[in-house]
């Protein structure tokens, strides 16, 4: 009789170990954020408007319109006068950039912001099992990872990825391939390693699609420590809860909004289009398609669904279409699934049109307006700012949900939500000055300064000496 009854609780005892079995390794493919460390270049660096006028007057492709373009264009960015610039512009080579200027713009950065986010972790450099490194717009064998390697003296038989071309999106790409990794290899350290090089890309043509982009980018950069050792998550700051990555390079259009060419006269830059907006309205509407169901409340949804069938119903019989253009209304309440909104610094456009969309107010914004003021778009990196300034204001407690969202060339939105896994407080870049955001005024000083450039006449216009 008792052999009986074992045989059969066996197959239950058989599924309750593979439940738990289950449930293990889903604990060990888990991706949390240790530590992370802005970079802050350093203030001889610093871009003020003064500057400004100095390295546009050294375009001698440019004339009148062009100034006035450039004008309008930084006067209404949103940034401020605290950005940095590689080393380049402040020795008055901006046009003849050699490949040493690229690398070390690159270095400064690796050996401060990673040197200080190991030290206050407390891991060698010897203990990190995964590198992944992404900037977008310089290569140069041996690969900006191996330079890392090198310079760390890191091991024999780590497994290191070196992401190029990927845009401003690329922090959630590399973010990706770590939570990829994690859940094939348990109790590993990864290092993602996040920049641009500036230093080799100034465009110094006369087309206003792409000087555009010399008004909008500066130099940053981030280093982020992740693991997916679930020993360490009394430790962590923040735990990966899902990921959502959207693509439109199948679609002609969207390719081309946003990409690296030569204008007519033969100077390289990087060309932003009319129809970006678009693109990113696009793949925006996409990706929110996708991540909205895994980050919201069952109820929030219901409601959503309720509210469009009776709308569809009253458009019912309506033989008037409608068209949209620019910023769409989401009309789902993301707040009841999201504390807090960390948005990509690709301009004040882009920043007020998310900020449409997902019903935000000006709380939910200011960290993304208070960044593009302070260090201006830094590319891939710049997320992981806006997170440090919610960190300094000591917005992020224990259990909050965090949604970042970035666009990137390609053209490509990706999105991804974070929960607080205990309160957070450090400032991290922002540390010696978050008392004086947000401050009274955004207006930057270039208006004042150049303002009279608005009411010169082409016929006439010279560039003053001083």
């Amino acid at each position: 009789m008792e052999l009986f009854s074992f045989l059969l609780l066996l197959p239950v005892l058989l599924v309750l170990l593979k439940i738990w079995k289950w449930v293990n390794d889903k604990r060990d493919q888990e991706c949390y954020i240790l530590d992370y460390q802005c970079y802050k270049p350093a203030d001889d660096r610093m871009v003020g408007t003064e500057f400004s006028g100095e390295v546009i007057k050294r375009n001698k492709n440019l004339g009148l319109n062009e100034y006035k373009f450039l004008l309008k264009a930084i006067v209404s960015s949103g940034i401020g006068e605290q950005t940095y610039a590689p080393r380049i512009m402040f020795s008055g080579r901006e046009e003849t950039p050699t490949l040493a200027d690229g690398i070390l713009e690159m270095e400064e950065f690796f050996q401060d912001s990673i040197g200080k986010l190991l030290s206050r972790a407390g891991v060698s450099p010897h203990e990190i099992d995964l590198l992944i490194v992404n900037v977008s717009m310089i290569t140069a064998p041996p690969c900006l990872s191996s330079r890392i390697i090198n310079h760390y003296k890191m091991r024999q038989d780590i497994k290191c990825f070196n992401l190029t071309g990927m845009g401003c999106s690329a922090s959630l790409i590399s973010l990706d391939i770590v939570r990829n990794v994690f859940k094939s290899y348990k109790n590993k350290y990864a290092l993602l390693v996040t920049s641009e090089s500036l230093s080799p890309n100034w465009y110094a043509g006369n087309d206003r699609s792409m000087i555009l982009a010399n008004c909008l980018f500066r130099s940053g950069g981030c280093a982020i420590l992740l693991t997916n050792n679930k020993s360490l998550k009394h430790r962590a700051m923040f735990k990966l809860k899902c990921l959502v990555r959207t693509h439109h390079g199948a679609r002609d259009e969207s390719y081309n909004c946003c990409i690296q060419r030569e204008d007519e006269i033969g100077k390289v830059g990087f060309y932003l289009g009319k129809n970006l907006p678009k693109a990113a309205t696009r793949s925006f509407v996409d990706n929110l398609r996708v991540i909205t169901p895994k980050i919201l409340p069952v109820t929030e949804l219901v409601r959503f669904m309720v509210v469009s069938l009776v709308k569809k119903w009253n458009r019912h019989g309506s033989t008037k279409g409608t068209t949209t253009q620019g910023p769409i209304k989401a009309g789902v309440n993301f707040k009841s699934g999201v504390d807090h909104f960390c948005i990509h610094t690709g301009g004040k456009a882009v920043i007020d049109g998310i900020g449409f969309s997902l019903d935000l107010t000006e709380y939910d914004l200011e960290p993304a307006r208070m960044t593009l003021h302070r260090f201006g778009n830094t590319s891939a990196s710049s997320l992981w700012y806006v997170l440090a300034y919610m960190e300094a204001k000591k917005r992020l407690k224990k259990g909050d949900k965090v949604l970042m969202i970035s666009f990137g060339a390609g053209f490509k939105c990706n999105s991804c939500l974070w929960e607080i896994v205990r309160d957070l407080e450090d400032g991290n870049v922002w540390k010696d000055e978050i008392q004086n955001y947000p401050p009274k005024t955004l207006v930057n000083p270039y208006m004042e300064k150049y303002g009279w450039i608005k009411d010169e006449d082409p016929s006439t216009f010279k560039i003053p000496e001083d």
